[in-house]
């Protein structure tokens, strides 16, 4: 965690799930992932472990060729975490990252209980990437977290 133990707000992780969905799909999560990319002040966080997860997701589904250029790309984009091997890789991304959003389908992760049960120890919201492309609110995050008003959308999607 931070040095002040907080979640970053404007820090989101999406599990493997959610990575090969946005590249395979449209849907929601690319709909939630989009938003996270149009503003280059919202950080998406991946382990190495997450971004293998999501290859090895997209190679089945798809080609290993998309899935290794897929990888190329993810690399630059994302904000490396590390965290213990044997970790639940979006889990430990979003935890060791300081993350306040974890984007996943996964039904066991999205409940009520694994929500609470994580709140001793981080702020975490855990959803699916339709709850959180509706309750993305770029503007007043933005505003709590900067001085000046909200610029509006910096990165092309």
């Amino acid at each position: 965690m931070s040095a002040d133990g907080e979640a970053n707000p404007a820090r989101v992780v999406a599990d493997a799930d959610v990575l090969a969905a946005d590249v395979l799909a449209d849907g929601p999560a690319r709909e939630a992932l989009g938003q996270v990319r149009r503003h280059s002040w919202v950080e998406l966080l991946a382990s190495d472990a997450l971004l293998a997860d999501a290859v090895a997701v997209i190679a089945t589904l798809a080609t290993d060729s998309l899935a290794e250029d897929w990888r190329a790309l993810a690399e630059t984009e994302r904000v490396a975490v590390s965290h213990p091997s044997g970790d639940h890789p979006g889990l430990a991304s979003a935890y060791r990252g300081d993350a306040a959003h974890l984007l996943t389908f996964d039904p066991d992760l999205a409940t009520a209980h694994t929500n609470l049960s994580v709140q001793p120890y981080t702020a975490l919201s855990i959803r699916p990437p339709d709850a959180f492309a509706r309750l993305f609110d770029p503007a007043s995050l933005y505003e709590s977290l900067h001085d000046d008003p909200y610029p509006g959308p910096d990165n092309t999607d």
